[in-house]
């Protein structure tokens, strides 16, 4: 095939991830009834007689995602499980089954791909998941996993991203930034580790943040505790690439504005004082950082009682008319336009 020197190269970064995915998929067409909601939320959902199936996929590729140098292979087969389970949860449903495809290269013995598949095992039995099927097939380029997640919710429980409603509370689970201050623990041991291989780094004190990044949990005992509080959220998405992007995503699928406070977002003191180390302010990696994987959801203000003195949620704003915009309410009580600034696919 010749190839036209004239045709246009318009390179992927200038879109970004979401971008290029409303781009590429934008001509697709629903022809199932169904299909109750297709691409454009954590999950897919799909409407079988009084049960609903959520369908989510991702991919996760070495040296994109994770970095072998300090990413223990049971651990990542333990966090690619989990990052998928955590968008089946954002739908407020059950998860119920998983597929693994891998891709490897030659520099993977059998006992390394033993151990990714240890911590898949794990994961299946302490979130409850069968694992169904996969495939497995070279790679030129390192190790690539891809895990499919299902799950199961009452027709009438699934929640999206973009039924939010002006007037709800933003409230969300625990805390926010440890994964990504564990993330530049790792990376600072690494480079330690290049110039003097020999050294053996002293890592309790960040023991917290170090676990979030590479043993994340997903917040499957929300969609419980949710339920026994008699509370559905208007709206519910994962914390995957940042608290701005997903704030960002929910308000523009719900298309409202929202009013994020900074004295409300819930920072674990082992962040503080890393963030304080690195010379990073904490707010920022919060609202930036990533790999979180808690749960940001919306409830209207009659659900207040129920939920305002839980210690697993924190109400960190609430949503406005879309033309007010989203913005971050400083503690010096000054507004400033909120950006999405997280992970960035393409970049």
């Amino acid at each position: 095939m010749i190839e036209d020197k004239n045709q246009q190269r318009t390179p992927l970064s200038t879109l970004g991830e979401f971008a290029l995915i409303d781009h590429l998929t934008k001509n697709f067409e629903i022809s199932h009834t169904s299909t109750v909601k297709g691409i454009g939320d954590d999950a897919a959902i799909l409407d079988f007689g009084d049960k609903s199936i959520v369908v989510t996929t991702d991919l996760l590729v070495e040296n994109v995602h994770f970095d072998l140098s300090y990413m223990p292979l049971k651990h990542l087969g333990y966090k690619a499980v989990v990052v998928n389970l955590s968008d089946v949860y954002a739908m407020n449903a059950e998860a119920t089954q998983i597929t693994v495809s891998i891709a490897v290269s030659n520099r993977f013995p059998l006992e390394a791909v033993e151990e990714l598949y240890a911590g898949i095992e794990t994961a299946a039995k302490i979130y409850g998941i069968d694992v169904v099927g996969g495939d497995t097939t070279s790679s030129t380029t390192g190790l690539l996993i891809s895990v499919t997640a299902i799950g199961q919710v009452q027709k009438d429980e699934a929640v999206r991203r973009d039924t939010a409603k002006v007037g709800d509370l933003l409230v969300v689970t625990g805390d926010l930034g440890a994964a990504y201050m564990g993330l530049q623990v790792l990376e600072r041991e690494k480079e330690v580790y290049k110039v003097n291989p020999n050294s053996q780094p002293d890592l309790e004190a960040y023991t917290y943040i170090i676990e979030r990044q590479l043993k994340p949990e997903a917040r499957k005992d929300i969609v419980k505790l949710l339920k026994d509080l008699d509370v559905k959220p208007t709206s519910m998405i994962d914390i995957s690439d940042g608290l701005s992007s997903e704030i960002l995503h929910l308000c523009k699928g719900s298309k409202v504005g929202c009013d994020l406070y900074e004295d409300k977002i819930p920072l674990d003191p082992t962040v503080i004082t890393v963030c304080e180390e690195f010379n990073i302010d904490s707010t920022t990696v919060a609202l930036n950082g990533g790999e979180d994987y808690e749960l940001l959801f919306t409830v209207s203000q009659a659900d207040f009682p129920k939920i305002k003195a839980n210690p697993h949620l924190s109400i960190i704003g609430h949503l406005v008319e879309e033309s007010a915009g989203v913005h971050l309410v400083t503690r010096a009580n000054t507004k400033i336009e909120l950006k999405a600034q997280g992970w960035k696919t393409f970049d």
